[in-house]
């Protein structure tokens, strides 16, 4: 094979950065392009596995074939302010305007808690816990990030819509809400790190590339211990944070010595 396959991936990936192939077209067949090279299907092979190495496809299973990721980040000016809209709380990561859409039927299932969530929440790895996760964008974006929720088994006892998939208006915030636990207060994690195989399944990327994960943790004013957590997935190269730094009274300008001059 040489390094044939490093010009293959070369060519392919000038055609991505030019805009021959665009965000969510997909590549010829890996038959197409060994005819179009003239070369074997190892040679493609590798050439692809380089693109999806870098982030720049996606490799599918079955039908699904070999698709151009999206380029580019998302700039998140995060603030602390949580809103609220028609259908229950925005969190900080959701700017005014925006419509979000869910990827695929979302879903609620008891399974046991991994050491991350677990130690947020306070209990146990490996504890049966209600588990709700969607995977979401931006309207007319492929998927974005992950979100996954894992309720407190007491707080389920407490509620225990929250356990069902249609958990009515407000969504299971509003329910925990509603059974005592408002109003929840939240405060955020956040952290890089590789995505478990499920999540980048998922958003469509290797488990080679860092996300960006922003846990997010309810506290119940009831009892002030945590009720809920949340993981929010993105991968590392769709998003840019940015957040406005304020002077404290004792950083403001003019400084004393300058006004008593």
């Amino acid at each position: 094979m040489s390094a044939r396959y490093r010009d293959i991936a070369n060519e392919l990936r000038k055609r991505i950065t030019t805009g021959q192939y665009r965000p969510g077209d997909r590549l010829p067949t890996y038959a197409a392009l060994a005819d179009e090279f003239g070369v074997g299907r190892g040679a493609i092979s590798a050439a692809i596995a380089l693109l999806q190495q870098e982030g720049l496809v996606h490799v599918s299973g079955g039908r699904g074939g070999t698709t151009v990721r999206p380029q580019g980040a998302r700039r998140i000016r995060r603030g602390t302010t949580v809103r609220r809209g028609p259908s229950g709380y925005l969190m900080p990561a959701a700017q005014p305007g925006d419509v979000w859409t869910v990827h695929g039927t979302p879903t609620v299932e008891t399974r046991p808690i991994p050491e991350r969530p677990a130690e947020l929440l306070g209990i146990g790895p490996g504890t049966p816990v209600v588990r709700r996760r969607r995977i979401t964008s931006p309207a007319g974006d492929p998927p974005y990030q992950v979100a996954t929720t894992w309720i407190h088994p007491d707080a389920v006892a407490d509620a225990p819509q929250v356990a069902e998939a249609h958990t009515g208006p407000g969504g299971y915030l509003d329910r925990l809400e509603e059974a005592g636990h408002g109003p929840i207060s939240w405060r955020e994690h956040i952290r890089a790190r590789h995505p478990e195989a499920d999540e980048a399944a998922a958003l469509g990327i290797p488990t080679a590339m860092p996300v960006l994960e922003i846990a997010r943790v309810g506290t119940s004013a009831r009892t002030g211990a945590p009720v809920e957590v949340t993981l929010c997935v993105i991968p590392a190269d769709r998003v840019e944070l940015v957040q406005e730094l304020r002077r404290a009274p004792g950083a403001r300008w003019p400084r004393a010595e300058q006004e008593n001059r």
